[in-house]
Order: structure tokens, then sequence, then C-alpha cells
């Protein structure tokens, strides 16, 4: 298991077209990818469950990657939000 905080800046939040980005990223991995948010754990591989997170500009995310690719699934989903999940 591997993890890691990073704080979202995209200055919408993570509305559907950001969402939709991050769980295009998170499904291509075998790894279960999962985030932790308040008081909350939510599947980065489900839009509804990104989406009802209700993440904004600033909140931080701490994603928790398990599985035969780990490393890598958490680089790419750190990588691909650092670079603004297409905005």
């Amino acid at each position: 298991m591997v993890s890691r905080k990073i704080v979202i800046k995209n200055v919408s939040g993570l509305h559907l077209r950001p969402t939709g980005v991050l769980c295009n990223e998170a499904i291509k991995y075998k790894s279960s990818i999962k985030f932790h948010f308040g008081n909350t754990t939510s599947n980065a591989k489900s839009v509804l469950s990104v989406l009802g997170a209700c993440i904004k500009c600033g909140d931080e995310v701490e994603f928790i990657c398990e599985g035969p690719d780990e490393q890598e699934a958490l680089d790419g989903i750190i990588g691909v939000i650092e670079s603004g999940l297409g905005e």
C-alpha cells in the first residue's frame, strides 16, 4: 500500500470534467485506488463516488493505492492532478 496527500488546485474543484479525467486515469490500473477526504473514503475509479465527495479548490485529499501496480497508479493519479486534470 502506498499513499500521498495532495491539494486540489483546480479553481472549480472536482466537477464533472476533471472528475472524468481523474477516473479515466484511475481505471488504467489494476490496483485499488481510493481517497480520503474529510471523514469519508471514496473510490477514485467511480465518477459518482468522486463527485459525491464534493471536493473544492484548496482541499487536501489523500490517495491510497493498493495492488500489483500501486506505485505506478499513485504516480499516475498525482501526475494527472498536478497537470490540472485537463483544465
